[in-house]
């Protein structure tokens, strides 16, 4: 679990993250940098005519403007946003059981894309920096029955095409070689290329300690991290 360090407000180069996902506060946590979590509450209703791409990178900067009142000159807010993108439609998180269930079936045996929208906002002047990143996921030919276990358990309701690729029992992904912490919420070798802008380095080897703790090999890290993999 990330211990997440409460500072005082006069204390510099503190990261608020403007998200209250636990998983983006792990992933975050793998920088060993200072960071503060403010919950940023927007309207997530796409508009009409834009596209995935518009859509996430739109609601990680309202994100992180939307928090920009509490934060002081020196802070640096980060917003993510993800989606589900399949048969080009965006699929976010099931109001029902049933809806749910639709959208599981619809990704069974498939491989659908991830969106995920980072946008890093720094208070002082204003600047905003935003990363995208686009991971191709195919999922497994789950049942009916294991899709029901897993409706069961709750799980699927706060989580955007209904499945979190992390779930150590329903284990939704066949395989990928994308990046699986965008997938989860927030990919951290585009947060690391952001924060280079701000000249902010992390204390810890971040690819390393989130390959290790995600028990994935990634094959994208380095060109990400070069810029050669920009979406």
């Amino acid at each position: 679990m990330t211990c997440v360090r409460i500072l005082r407000v006069n204390e510099k180069n503190v990261l608020v993250l403007a998200s209250n996902s636990p998983r983006r506060r792990q992933l975050l946590g793998l920088g060993n940098w200072n960071f503060v979590v403010n919950v940023a509450d927007i309207d997530e209703t796409q508009l009409a005519g834009e596209t995935p791409k518009e859509y996430v990178l739109r609601l990680a900067q309202e994100k992180a403007l939307a928090v920009k009142d509490k934060a002081n000159a020196e802070n640096i807010i980060i917003g993510s946003d993800t989606t589900v993108v399949v048969d080009d439609a965006i699929l976010g998180k099931p109001v029902d059981a049933q809806e749910a269930e639709k959208m599981l079936k619809q990704l069974r045996g498939r491989t659908h894309q991830v969106y995920t929208g980072i946008a890093l906002y720094r208070v002082r002047d204003g600047k905003m920096l935003t990363e995208l990143s686009i991971t191709d996921v195919p999922m497994r030919d789950y049942t009916d029955d294991e899709i029901r276990a897993y409706i069961e358990t709750g799980d699927p309701m706060d989580k955007a095409g209904a499945y979190a690729i992390q779930h150590p029992d329903f284990q939704p992904v066949h395989s990928m070689q994308g990046c699986y912490a965008g997938v989860m919420g927030l990919s951290m070798c585009h947060v690391l290329r952001a924060l280079q802008k701000f000249e902010i380095s992390p204390a810890a080897d971040v690819p390393t300690a989130c390959q290790t703790l995600l028990n994935y090999q990634c094959q994208v890290s380095s060109a990400i991290l070069r810029g050669e993999l920009v979406s």
